[in-house]
């Protein structure tokens, strides 16, 4: 066996762990991400708030494909890849 192979039969119960620590609180990890990029773009004053908004949905797919590994036939997101973007925040204030 070599090293690779090694090192990912090691990690497979941790990926596992992953996936399934992932399905039970994706509610909450999408939480957070979305009040993290919220401060953030707070404090940045909405000026990177495309890339804020464009990084925050690709965290959001990556913890869905995730979560969704073990499933048979999945490719993504639970509702077929067609993640609703998030609404777009006003300009702050001068």
């Amino acid at each position: 066996m070599g090293l690779m192979d090694g090192l990912k039969a090691k990690l497979a119960p941790a990926k596992d762990k992953v996936s399934g620590l992932a399905q039970q609180h994706g509610g909450k990890i999408e939480s957070g991400l979305e009040k993290a990029a919220k401060m953030v773009d707070e404090k940045t004053k909405g000026k990177y708030s495309d890339k804020i908004q464009s990084g925050t949905g690709k965290a959001k797919d990556a913890m869905d494909r995730i979560a969704h590994k073990g499933d048979p036939g999945s490719t993504g997101p639970a509702d077929g890849g067609t993640r609703t973007p998030p609404p777009e925040s006003p300009p702050p204030a001068s």
